[in-house]
């Protein structure tokens, strides 16, 4: 599953998951001595180092509903570096109506929801909850990655996606934006990219551009 320009989702994710674990039980053997190895095979994976192996897993299955609908006319990316940055965007989609830039989230349960404050006194604030709690940070983050692939391709429209994988969303479930992020899950999202729509763009042009701007990570 490797993208138009030569790249496979979730590539950054599964590195730093392995760095992480190397770390982590490199301590544990200097911890025990003779004793490392056994050590090793009793331990269970430090939840933040398990994390990113997850994340990993999650840009792979969003990537292969991606590459599913991937064409001439629309041009998939995946895991691509933000320069002068530690930072990475998930996946990167050129079709003929505009670009989509998408950040992949793994949670399980509960689906995303969004919930509205104010509007009256005070000013309208929208927040996006997961699992009860306030994660609007998320779409401030895809908001951020919007921003910089606008900046490369000028007056073309760019979209911002949080698409959340093995969430719960029921038996009728509704997408949502949350500050002009849509919210989605895997299967709708590849539904939006596929759907015709007039060209505004030169597909091959704008491609290039970005993968100009943003290497590989």
């Amino acid at each position: 599953m490797v993208d138009s320009v030569g790249n496979t989702p979730g590539t950054s994710a599964q590195r730093e998951y392995e760095r992480r674990k190397a770390n982590d039980e490199a301590r544990t053997r200097a911890k025990w001595g003779k004793l490392g190895g056994l050590a090793v095979a009793l331990s269970d994976e430090k939840q933040s180092t398990k994390a990113w192996s997850s994340g990993a897993a999650g840009e792979a299955a969003v990537g292969a509903r991606l590459d599913g609908v991937a064409s001439e006319s629309i041009r998939v990316m995946h895991d691509r570096r933000i320069p002068r940055s530690k930072a990475n965007i998930d996946h990167i989609v050129v079709t003929p109506g505009g670009v989509w830039v998408i950040d992949t989230k793994r949670y399980v349960g509960r689906a995303p929801e969004k919930r509205v404050e104010g509007g009256i006194i005070r000013p309208r604030v929208e927040l996006l909850m997961v699992r009860g709690r306030d994660k609007t940070v998320l779409v401030d983050g895809v908001l951020k990655q919007v921003a910089h692939v606008r900046e490369a391709v000028g007056e073309v429209p760019v979209f911002g996606v949080l698409c959340f994988v093995d969430a719960d969303w029921g038996f009728f479930p509704v997408e949502f934006a949350v500050n002009g992020v849509q919210v989605v899950w895997p299967k709708k999202l590849a539904g939006m990219i596929a759907k015709s729509v007039e060209p505004v763009i030169d597909v091959a042009v704008v491609t290039e551009q970005i993968a100009r701007r943003f290497p590989r990570a």
